[in-house]
């Protein structure tokens, strides 16, 4: 294999879909896996087979996520220079009106696979030079969100995860990083049935294209958190200079008198 390579989770839409065609369009070989396995056959007829592998994988299901990880190492001899954690779901609504399965759902998914799917790919990491692995964060890491409670913690997890991994295999040369973003024009958000309100107080503020040109620089260079737009910015400039206004803006943007019904919505 004389080819970078990149492994993505969550790759048949969204976030997933547009960094596999970037990277593909760049010259790399491309790990995409997901649940949807119409998606993955769509994404594989689009860049070419004989530049992508291609796995119907479930990042809560242990031998689904080493099935497909001894599947592409068997396409690319082993090497594995970027991996991109990207499979996520989200439940919005208050976090009594959730069903308690459907929260540790989230858990699952979102931390959890996470882990696995680290976890699974370390050995390969470890064996391309320079290698990289990217997870996708959110702008709620910064402050937890109302109606999103879960999700929050979730990404909040995966932010301690990476500063955490960044030092700890730093001897190996791996470097790990996260992104933080606000609401991005995914399935995650667009094709929920109910939103949570801070979707329609800050807006739905980038479009897939623009996370994965930002997952092709972390690729390259090295930054712990990166962040992307300026609502995301400003959070964390306001919050680092005024640590007292955290909780009011977050109210501000987040909470509404009325309480809406929960909204669900998966997307891997």
């Amino acid at each position: 294999m004389n080819r970078n390579t990149i492994f993505i989770t969550g790759a048949a839409s969204g976030i997933g879909l547009e960094t596999a065609r970037l990277f593909a369009q760049k010259g790399w070989f491309v790990g995409a896996t997901d649940v949807n396995e119409g998606g993955l056959a769509t994404l594989a007829g689009e860049i070419g087979e004989d530049r992508c592998f291609t796995a119907v994988m479930d990042v809560t299901r242990p031998e689904t996520v080493r099935r497909a990880l001894d599947g592409f190492a068997g396409r690319t001899e082993g090497r594995l220079d970027v991996l991109f954690n990207n499979a996520g779901i989200a439940r919005m609504g208050p976090f009594d009106e959730i069903a308690l399965g459907d929260q540790l759902g989230i858990v699952d998914v979102n931390l959890k696979g996470v882990v696995t799917v680290t976890y699974t790919a370390l050995p390969l990491l470890k064996a391309t030079p320079g290698s990289r692995i990217i997870s996708m964060a959110s702008t709620s890491a910064v402050y937890g969100v109302p109606e999103l409670a879960v999700y929050s913690a979730t990404k909040h997890a995966i932010c301690s995860f990476t500063e955490a991994l960044d030092l700890e295999l730093e001897p190996h040369g791996i470097a790990v990083s996260d992104i933080l973003a606000p609401y991005v024009r995914t399935p995650l958000v667009t094709e929920a049935g109910r939103q949570a309100y801070s979707v329609q107080k800050t807006g739905i503020n980038l479009v897939p294209e623009q996370v994965a040109a930002l997952v092709w620089k972390a690729a390259h260079r090295h930054r712990l958190h990166w962040r992307i737009h300026f609502l995301t910015h400003a959070l964390v400039f306001t919050f680092w200079l005024f640590p007292f206004l955290r909780r009011p803006i977050v109210r501000h943007l987040a909470l509404t008198p009325s309480r809406p019904g929960s909204a669900t919505s998966r997307t891997q």
